[in-house]
């Protein structure tokens, strides 16, 4: 299966939105080569703006030029937007409702050897506190394409959590995806396994080897963790009766603590986590890394065990 990381969207998304509306403009942290922004900057130099490595002046900039009635797209590293720039988000995008879409790229431990302070562990967290802004986490290239496109209806504050890794080509061109929205990928009546990101392959690796021990886990795919699609994940509770959730995040505030607080308060079940357990990042190969945190189909298999065995009936 050919593969692609969700970051090489952008080389194709923005231009084609730049197409759609003159207002669209691309703000960028001087990473334009490895955001593959850099085919944006060459087909439109006017309506791109290198601010340098200056993230937060690179928000205040977006939200300056969404007042203005532009449409700007706002990009740079992970660890360093919805990190080094969260005050600027919280006061200058997400308090005053602005268009402004935040596309966050080298995310998650796959960065690999740029290490901890490159590896955005919290980010989901941080962006799901904020009122009023949206947050998307694409699977795949096609997905993540069709959320950056789709983005131009969306006049709210968006973040979109790209990753480095390449990944399988999963969707087809064709699928649509949209904030609120969720996948079921695979189907099943034993278990519901949610995921986002990466972890969505581990969870289908994980839905065959279960298969196999005769148990049926159902995989959604949670591309929207806010707002979550909670209407599909209950309904799918209800039939299964335990739920375990994988991420590439903290398991504190991200994908794992949305589909808690949901479940807490509506159909309380046996629930497991798979995800970064309080730590920050370290240096390696994004395998190696997967394998140190224990993000991979074997710790879903696991996990699954243990709900499954307690599951409510």
């Amino acid at each position: 299966m050919e593969r692609k990381s969700t970051r090489e969207a952008l080389k194709d998304a923005l231009p084609e939105l730049a197409g759609l509306d003159e207002g669209v403009v691309v703000i960028d942290a001087d990473v334009a080569s490895s955001t593959y922004v850099k085919t944006f900057a060459e087909e439109f130099p006017d309506r791109y703006y290198n601010v340098g490595i200056a993230e937060q002046n690179m928000v205040e900039v977006a939200s300056g030029m969404a007042l203005g009635g532009m449409k700007p797209y706002a990009v740079a590293f992970s660890s360093f937007l919805a990190g080094r720039a969260y005050d600027q988000i919280r006061c200058c995008v997400a308090m005053p409702d602005l268009n402004v879409k935040l596309i966050a790229t080298h995310a998650g431990i796959t960065v690999g050897e740029d290490g901890g302070t490159h590896q955005m562990l919290e980010d989901l967290a941080l962006m799901r506190t904020l009122p009023n802004m949206t947050v998307m986490v694409p699977a795949d290239y096609w997905s993540a394409r069709d959320l950056i496109v789709s983005s131009f209806k969306y006049d709210k504050p968006l973040y979109i959590r790209l990753g480095r890794m390449d990944v399988p080509l999963f969707y087809s061109p064709k699928e649509e995806f949209k904030p609120g929205g969720g996948k079921i990928v695979r189907e099943g009546r034993d278990v519901t396994v949610v995921a986002c990101g990466i972890m969505l392959f581990e969870a289908l690796k994980a839905a065959e080897i279960l298969a196999r021990q005769g148990i049926e886990a159902e995989v959604i795919d949670c591309y929207s963790v806010k707002p979550l699609p909670e209407d599909l994940i209950q309904s799918s509770v209800r039939r299964t009766g335990c739920c375990v959730v994988a991420e590439e995040h903290n398991q504190v505030g991200g994908l794992c603590g949305a589909v808690a607080e949901s479940l807490g308060m509506s159909y309380p079940v046996p629930l497991r986590f798979v995800a970064i357990r309080d730590r920050f990042g370290e240096s390696g190969t994004p395998a190696e890394l997967q394998e140190y945190y224990s993000l991979t189909h074997r710790e879903i298999v696991g996990a699954v065990a243990q709900v499954w065995a307690t599951r409510r009936r």
